[in-house]
């Protein structure tokens, strides 16, 4: 399998730096994220911290409201779920979805959008959103064929649990594989 994180196999430490030698690309801010630059393939991302990105978390978040219900935590909460050691603060993946015509591009897309305040279709990475300055942080993706893409990220998030001794700051509930 061909993730893209560290393995038992090459134990690296999982930051931006082993992300990229184990074949993410992008690292662009989220603020200059050219969408149409974005592989339309499915495959995972990460939403990873540049240097020098320290967090300050917002009152309310900037992110859309989901069934009626506002994604913004205490700030208590959120500094609860901060990872001060880790690069990564999110991984998320990009399926083909029920008609076909998902992947990357569109998943980030929606990501960035439900963070400017569109409603979602679901709210996974919210607290990215909640942090002054999220459009500085950076998203790297990974093109997967779809048949690895639950087991990719399962590992991901097992990755940086067995660095960390958790999961990554915005996601809250762990993938299956």
């Amino acid at each position: 399998m061909r993730t893209g994180c560290p393995t038992a196999r090459n134990p690296l430490p999982l930051n931006k730096k082993s992300l990229k030698a184990n074949g993410f690309t992008g690292f662009r801010p989220i603020d200059n994220l050219d969408f149409n630059r974005i592989p339309q393939r499915q495959g995972i991302f990460a939403v990873v911290r540049p240097d020098g990105f320290e967090p300050r978390f917002l009152k309310e978040s900037t992110a859309g409201v989901f069934k009626k219900k506002k994604p913004s935590l205490s700030r208590d909460e959120l500094a609860a779920e901060w990872v001060a050691e880790a690069d990564i603060l999110f991984f998320g993946k990009a399926g083909a979805g029920s008609q076909g015509n998902r992947g990357l591009r569109r998943q980030i897309k929606e990501f960035v959008d439900f963070g400017r305040g569109k409603p979602p279709g679901h709210w996974d990475g919210r607290l990215v959103w909640q942090l002054v300055d999220a459009e500085d942080l950076l998203v790297a993706w990974k093109e997967l064929p779809p048949e690895e893409l639950n087991a990719a990220l399962a590992e991901c998030q097992q990755q940086f649990t067995h660095q960390y001794g958790r999961l990554p700051f915005a996601n809250l509930v762990p993938a299956r594989a």
